[in-house]
This record gives structure tokens, sequence and C-alpha cells, in this order.
């Protein structure tokens, strides 16, 4: 697939780096040189100097044969976003999709103007983020969370500790039959290295879990892990911007009580006008001794979102250690995300790869329905729908040799949800959920052509 990239920031950077990996072509458009010089050394990409709405930049960069065209320069720059895709669209491009960091162009009505003008997918970055962190308080006390057909099947990911009864056992010793698997373990992520368990692989304390399981057994699922369902009725929340705005307005219509620490005075004051019961506080969440006197050990759950990751890990490590259940960092910086999660954040936020996994869905096959990047590991999460005639439907999943690098998790039949194991055979019209690295991608989309 040939993918025309503008804009080599961090988001364009990231998304280029994942998508290099599947053997596309890519191109990136950027008007400065110093940055392109970096991605040139860093990746196998061609790259274009200049700006991304001139006609003849584009025609350079070849978007008329594209498959994709992705807008992706800084959220200041939305405007230059737009009209990239826009004119990319025009000059041939098969799909364009444009980074925005506007709330109001995703309403119904603005969202069907755009399309109806070329644009295949509007993305923004803050919002995605911040739905993701409601989506993560939402539930237990878990590290990442994903959920399919309605919540018929869900992906759990948590981090084994002592009071987990996986401690020291490998998938063998787990006391249930193939017939009656309530869910299965397809990846452990140990020391940064994501593994795909066999059955004697042994389960080890500070191993992360990737986990498949079927509704009506999560609960299960979480007595083995030790975990415990929060209901968060009192949040706290470090960072004033965007992202902790929306968050803001998310729960103050359920939560009882619900604080934000901004740094900014300014910004304090347009926060008050634009939430209704979120109480805001004008101070530094650096400190630690200003955290404790705002009593945030009262609270369910704390939510670090300033724009600097380093503050966003220290203030959710000192949260924990006063007592605060649920602790959740924006971690930009993608070389630390394994070292917050090492220093017992429970879970981290980072925009650019949650964004990119939205993009990637562009990339893989039309029967792709979700596809999901994962904190802490290089690994993706799709789900697909099965082409009647598919090679994936012609024997057993033990007889079909797939790559070692990927596992089918699940399977979703209708209203039923079906854990996969060796002698599970896939019909058409299914809907399948499989881990894999991306090592695995190319050669696993022949298996649903």
């Amino acid at each position: 697939m040939k993918i025309v990239i503008a804009g080599a920031g961090e988001v364009g950077c990231h998304l280029a780096k994942m998508l290099s990996e599947g053997y596309h072509e890519i191109t990136i458009i950027d008007s400065d040189e110093e940055r392109l010089g970096l991605v040139s050394e860093s990746m196998d990409v061609l790259t274009v100097q200049g700006n991304p709405t001139s006609i003849d930049i584009l025609k350079s960069a070849g978007v008329e044969k594209a498959d994709l065209f992705v807008a992706v320069s800084p959220a200041r720059e939305q405007d230059i976003n737009l009209v990239a895709a826009l004119i990319a669209k025009k000059l041939g491009a098969s799909k364009v999709t444009a980074r925005i960091n506007a709330a109001e162009y995703l309403n119904y009505d603005n969202k069907v103007m755009f399309t109806d003008m070329g644009i295949d997918l509007l993305f923004y970055p803050e919002k995605i983020a911040a739905t993701e962190i409601c989506d993560l308080l939402k539930q237990s006390d878990v590290s990442d969370y994903v959920d399919f057909a309605h919540g018929q099947l869900q992906m759990v990911v948590f981090r084994i500790d002592d009071v987990s009864k996986m401690v020291n056992k490998t998938l063998a010793d787990f006391p249930y039959s193939a017939e009656n698997l309530p869910f299965r373990i397809v990846a452990v992520n140990r020391g940064g290295e994501t593994i795909i368990p066999q059955r004697d692989t042994l389960l080890k304390r500070g191993d992360m879990v990737y986990v498949v399981s079927k509704r009506e057994n999560v609960d299960e699922l979480m007595t083995w892990s030790g975990k415990k369902y929060l209901d968060i009725k009192r949040l706290t929340i470090l960072g004033g911007g965007r992202i902790g705005e929306m968050v803001a307005k998310q729960f103050e219509k359920t939560a009882e009580f619900v604080k934000i620490i901004e740094i900014n005075r300014e910004r304090c004051e347009a926060l008050s006008e634009h939430l209704d019961r979120t109480l805001v506080i004008n101070g530094d969440g650096r400190n630690s001794d200003f955290l404790y006197e705002e009593d945030v050990k009262s609270c369910d759950a704390f939510v670090a979102v300033t724009s600097s990751s380093e503050t966003n890990i220290l203030a959710c490590v000192a949260a924990k250690k006063m007592g605060v259940s649920k602790t959740i960092a924006e971690v930009e910086n993608i070389e630390y995300i394994k070292l917050a999660e090492g220093m017992g954040v429970d879970a981290v936020i980072n925009k650019k790869i949650i964004t990119a996994g939205r993009i990637f869905r562009f990339t893989m096959s039309t029967k792709v329905r979700t596809v999901k990047v994962l904190n802490g590991s290089d690994a993706e999460v799709i789900e697909y729908i099965v082409n009647p005639d598919s090679l994936i439907t012609k024997a057993p999943i033990k007889d079909l040799h797939l790559p070692d690098d990927a596992v089918i998790g699940g399977i979703i039949r209708g209203n039923e949800a079906i854990i996969a194991v060796g002698d599970t055979r896939i019909k058409p019209y299914d809907r399948v959920v499989i881990f894999a690295l991306p090592t695995a991608l190319h050669r696993i989309e022949r298996y649903f052509a």
C-alpha cells in the first residue's frame, strides 16, 4: 500500500514507524528539513520537503496514486490538515484522514459534511485520549481494556502481583477443560518482551497479561487476577488542558466529586466557566505536599494529564503512595511508558499510540472492524469479519498453521461468544479477535482475504 503522511511531528513519526513494519511504501511531507532528516535516519521512508497544502508538493509525493493520505501536522495547524486532505482527495488519493483540534467538527452533521467533501476520517487525539481514560475509569482495577461486539468478548490487561492466583501457574494448571474455557491468556509481556504463551509457560509476578474473556466470565477472571472492581465516586485530575476538561465534563455527570488542579490561573478561570460541578483549584501539582493538602488520598482515582510526562508519572506515584486506588498518567514520551508501569502507575495513556491505532485500521482489509494498539506491548488486537471462502474457514485452528506470533483469542458468532481453542472451527461471517505482533500482520491478512 502506498501511504503519504503530511507532518513529521510526534504522531506522524510514530505512525510511520508503525506502518513501515507492514511493508508499505511510505512518503512523509514536512516543511522542516531538520525533522525530515531525523525521520530519514531512523526509518526506511521517502521524504518530501515543503508545504503539504501545495499542489506541486503533493504531486511530487505521489498523492495521485496514494491508497491512504494522512494529514497529521500539529494541532495548531488544523486548517493545513483539512486543506491538505481535501486537495489530496481531489488529486486522486483513495482514502484521506485529517487531524483536528476542535470537538465541534466531530458533531454528526459536521462529520457528514466533511465526508461529503471527501475526508474519510477526522481524528482528534485529545478527544480519543479522554475517551480512553473515561473507559479505563469505568472498568475495574486494570491497565487496559478492549470491548468487542458490544462487550460480548472483552480483552482485559493487568499486571500479576502477589495477591493474584495466577502467580507461578502455567496455563495447564488452570482447572478448565478446552470445552469450558471461560477466558484465554493470549499474550504475556515480561521485561519489555511480548510472549505468545504455551501451555507450559510459567506466569510470574510482574508479568503484564492480556486475556480474552466472555462477558459473563469477567468476574471469574477478576477473581483469578486478584484485581477488584472500583466504583469511581471521587476523582482528582491534575492538568486542566483539553483532555482534563473532557474527562471532568464526562465524570461530573455521575461522580459525587470531581476536582481539577491546574497551575495556570487564566486557564482555571476558563475551566470554571465551562464545567458545572467540578471544583477547580489553582496550584502546582508537582509538589507532593500540595497534593497531600488537597486531600488526594480521599479520592478513588487520580488522573495526571499535564503537558509533562515526568510530572504525570511522579504525581501518580505520589498519589499511589497516599493510598489512591487507581492512577492514570498521560505519558507522551514512549520510552517512559515501561518506566511508569514499573513505578506502579496503574494505566498509561499515549495519544500517539491510540491515534495511530485508529488510523492503522485504514491500512487493513475492509473486513477489519476494530484495531487496538496496546500500551506496554508492540502488538495489535484486531477484529476481523470472516469471508465465506477465506482460508481461515478451511480447517480447525490447530491445522491452519497460523504464524507463531499471532493467536486467535475469541470468536463472536451471532449472539454467542466463543473462547477459541485448537479444535475450534471458524465459520463464514464470524467475527474473530486476534492478538498479533507486527511481524505477523501481513501473514494474517491472507487468511481473511
